[in-house]
């Protein structure tokens, strides 16, 4: 038996207030005064000099603002990378990715395809990376995807939507300041926070599982319970304790994989452009057959927060659209082996899943 020997990140810092700890962190990294850091920042803190003005630009550094009204997709990696590759005489320092989980993908991504051949759409997959990424840290500004800790970064290709898998896509250095997060907007941070919630349903629910991935996945769930639906807690404290729960839930995966939730909200985000938490929970409650306790804790964080989820996202799609979202979640194979076992393909049928994204 030979088991998988996971990197982990490398480093990390938590606390609040750390995040003016960058400038310090990355001073060592740097090569040479030509050889700039790069930061990848969401858009939404365009303008906001709370953040921006803390962010340690020297030399020739430079401050991409990325937008995450979609989610990341291969060409815009590649364009990304080439302008990178042509604006500045060295290779950089580093790639800093801060934003949610799409600008933390991004930086992944471009770290990744600095330092490797051809396409991003060619490394969609598991282990096909071959040369060590570029130094990359990432600092979360809202918890819950994981895309902080995992070996992934998920991107939409022409062809499908399939992360990165690989060793080197880890990042080098994490910080996890929970202030970061203090202006996420309601709707956005139960979304963001049930993609963690949902990790844990479909870890600790698949065939996959070990006590590895148990420890941390029986973590996260139990943080996610005490945020989602305790009334006492403060919102520093919850804010803490999701930053925690979003570690824990994307390291319980690690180990194992995520289900079907995951794989049905593929579908929908590669036809639809349905952003990856809100699919996750369009998803979600419709699994009791696969799910019935993590379905039932579910409605009841939806029913306490006053979230209302889209309806009938799937009401007017033709039979070819259909095929499309089943042909994406389908080709997603580790997934539901994990959530269904080997023999999957006798019961996970086209028919099914159409009834299933019918209900959506």
């Amino acid at each position: 038996m030979s088991y998988r020997n996971f990197p982990m990140v490398s480093r990390v810092v938590f606390g609040r207030g750390s995040f003016s700890q960058l400038g310090d962190i990355i001073a060592p990294k740097r090569l040479n005064t030509n050889a700039p850091f790069i930061f990848l920042v969401d858009d939404v803190f365009k303008g906001n000099a709370w953040l921006t003005s803390r962010i340690p630009l020297a030399y020739d550094d430079k401050l991409y603002y990325i937008s995450a009204e979609e989610e990341p997709k291969t060409s815009g990696i590649d364009t990304l990378v080439e302008e990178i590759i042509l604006k500045h005489k060295e290779h950089p320092s580093g790639i800093i990715g801060i934003g949610g989980g799409s600008i933390l993908d991004t930086a992944k991504a471009v770290a990744i395809m600095l330092t490797n051949k051809g396409e991003s759409k060619d490394y969609q997959g598991w282990d096909l990376v071959n040369n060590p990424a570029t130094y990359h840290i990432g600092i979360p500004t809202i918890s819950g995807t994981g895309a902080e800790v995992s070996r992934t970064t998920i991107l939409t290709g022409p062809e499908r939507k399939l992360g990165i898998n690989s060793d080197y896509t880890p990042f080098d250095q994490v910080i996890l300041d929970p202030e970061l997060t203090k202006d996420v907007p309601k709707d956005q941070w139960f979304y963001t926070g049930m993609d963690c919630f949902v990790h844990c349903v479909e870890s600790l629910n698949g065939t996959y599982l070990n006590a590895f991935s148990k420890s941390y996945g029986e973590k996260a769930y139990e943080l996610c319970k005490e945020i989602f639906l305790k009334d006492n807690l403060s919102k520093e404290e919850a804010e803490d304790k999701l930053m925690m729960a979003s570690w824990h839930g994307g390291m319980s995966i690690a180990y194992s994989q995520v289900g079907v939730a995951h794989a049905l909200s593929y579908g929908l985000s590669f036809l639809l452009g349905t952003k990856h938490g809100i699919g996750n929970c369009i998803v979600i409650d419709h699994l009791e057959e696969f799910y019935p306790e993590g379905v039932k804790l579910f409605k009841q964080m939806k029913e306490k927060h006053n979230i209302t989820l889209p309806q009938g996202i799937c009401a007017n799609l033709s039979d070819a659209e259909f095929d499309i979202m089943i042909d994406v979640a389908l080709s997603l194979e580790p997934l539901w082996e994990n959530a269904i076992g080997k023999n999957w393909k006798k019961t996970i049928t086209r028919e099914r899943l159409k009834e299933l994204y019918q209900k959506m």
